[in-house]
């Protein structure tokens, strides 16, 4: 690493800046490390929030690490602030308590908040938006206390927040604009298969309707004219960058901070790593919003800050539990060729796709881990397939790689 490098400086305490911090520990940086975060808890990953802390018997916030081990490690933690500017003459950044804190690289990594509803009903006391602690816990008390919930987006935290609604005896309607759900990340066969599970659960969905306004006997109209129960209204309908404090840099794009392969702006010194990375997808330019990214691709940034010119070229990968459901998608899953593999009726059964000379791009896995293994590995190598294999449940997946 080069020996001028004596200060680096975090922005975002999450869990793409604790995974650069101790990353950097890890790999042999000994010099001073501060990580900076808005909110004043321990860094920790989002996931649980629509998810264990949601459940009928509530797990207690995780940590990503103890109080003590960022001690140990010599990391200094910075809570409860932002930044509201950024001198890259002086190399130093400005929090909003007016102390400034000086660095030789600086790490953005302060993520997304939720898209707050254009024009529609806005109450803090019966409209919700999931992304921090005190989120979760609000959320999760309308929960308990049974309350008729609308969940306005039908993407993976409304359907995750759907089933532990229902999984507390809440009546749930999910209103999505669209023509089904999750439509920007599968395609209309495990969208098919979501409606149809949710629906089992007791979910009422529409689509193609929007909230309008939120009446005051505890119903929500929709743009159809329709009225339903809502006592409780959670929004999600997608996230907006974390980009104050750093939007004068010249660094910035519609989706972030704008990043090359090495996880580094056009600013030198200066990297951006988690969901604010506007990071080269092949066509263009755009956020990766997933766990996988923001570990992988956080630790892919420590390597360029030890020294190694590394690029970041891991394919995109998410899961979503929903109950019962294990949903996992990999690389490009809704274009190219289709090949579906098992029964899109039943509860187990992937959809693969596929290049113009058969080298798997993307895959969809509903309740079936295993196989998204063997996907990933495929997706990432460009490996080659024999589709009227791949389509035959019956012949091992190991199997149909030519």
């Amino acid at each position: 690493m080069n020996e001028d490098i004596n200060r680096i400086v975090i922005v975002g305490a999450g869990q793409a800046g604790a995974t650069v911090a101790f990353g950097l520990r890890r790999g042999g940086f000994a010099g001073e490390i501060t990580l900076v975060g808005e909110e004043t808890h321990l860094p920790y990953e989002r996931p649980q929030l629509s998810k264990e802390m949601l459940r009928p018997e509530p797990a207690a916030l995780r940590s990503i690490k103890t109080q003590g081990e960022f001690e140990a490690g010599g990391i200094q933690l910075s809570l409860g602030r932002r930044v509201i500017r950024v001198d890259t003459n002086d190399r130093r950044i400005e929090l909003d308590n007016g102390s400034p804190l000086a660095f030789d690289r600086l790490v953005i990594a302060t993520g997304v908040s939720p898209r707050q509803l254009p024009g529609g009903p806005h109450d803090p006391h019966r409209v919700r938006y999931l992304r921090t602690v005190e989120d979760a816990v609000n959320l999760r008390a309308d929960l308990k206390a049974g309350k008729p919930v609308v969940i306005v987006g039908g993407g993976v935290i409304g359907l995750e927040v759907a089933v532990a609604a229902r999984a507390l005896g809440c009546r749930v309607t999910v209103i999505e604009t669209s023509d089904r759900l999750m439509s920007r990340s599968i395609d209309e066969t495990v969208s098919d298969y979501l409606d149809r599970a949710h629906r089992n659960n007791g979910v009422d969905i529409r689509y193609g309707v929007s909230a309008t306004e939120l009446l005051d006997d505890g119903w929500l109209k929709l743009s159809d004219g329709s009225c339903i129960a809502a006592e409780s209204v959670l929004v999600g309908i997608g996230v907006t960058p974390n980009v104050v404090g750093f939007e004068d840099l010249g660094i910035t794009d519609a989706s972030g901070v704008r990043v090359d392969a090495h996880g580094q702006t056009a600013l030198p010194g200066i990297y951006a790593t988690g969901d604010i990375a506007s990071q080269p997808n092949g066509v263009g330019y755009g956020r990766i919003e997933t766990w996988a990214n923001a570990q992988d691709h956080a630790l892919n940034v420590v390597a360029n800050l030890l020294g190694d010119a590394v690029r970041y070229e891991a394919p995109v990968w998410f899961w979503s539990d929903q109950g019962p459901i294990n949903l996992q998608v990999v690389g490009h899953a809704t274009h190219g060729k289709r090949v579906i593999r098992g029964d899109a009726a039943g509860e187990t059964f992937n959809v693969f796709w596929l290049s113009d000379d058969d080298r798997v791009t993307g895959c969809a896995t509903v309740n079936a881990a295993k196989d998204m293994a063997v996907a990933r590995r495929w997706v990432k190598q460009g490996s080659r397939v024999d589709p009227r294999q791949i389509a035959d449940s019956g012949i091992p997946l190991r199997h149909c790689a030519l």
